[in-house]
């Protein structure tokens, strides 16, 4: 069936595939730059969190828990 139908879009030619192709790549290399820096960007945030939490953990293990007042014993 598609012999009866007549070609109605030109081929394109080589040259433009090779700038689509081009353009392509480049994109690509962009994106994959983009997600490594967001990447980086999160772990730089996280391992701060995590550091903060630590310290922030070891300061409350130094307080008085005020809550174990309040806890019957047996």
């Amino acid at each position: 069936m598609s012999k009866e139908i007549p070609q109605i879009i030109p081929s394109v030619p080589p040259e433009v595939e090779e700038v689509f192709a081009a353009h392509h790549a480049t994109k690509e290399f962009y994106y994959e730059v983009h997600a490594r820096a967001e990447f980086k960007r999160y772990c730089e945030w996280y391992y701060t969190t995590a550091k903060q939490n630590r310290q922030d953990l070891e300061k409350m293990r130094g307080e008085l828990n005020i809550f174990s007042l309040f806890r019957r014993r047996r």
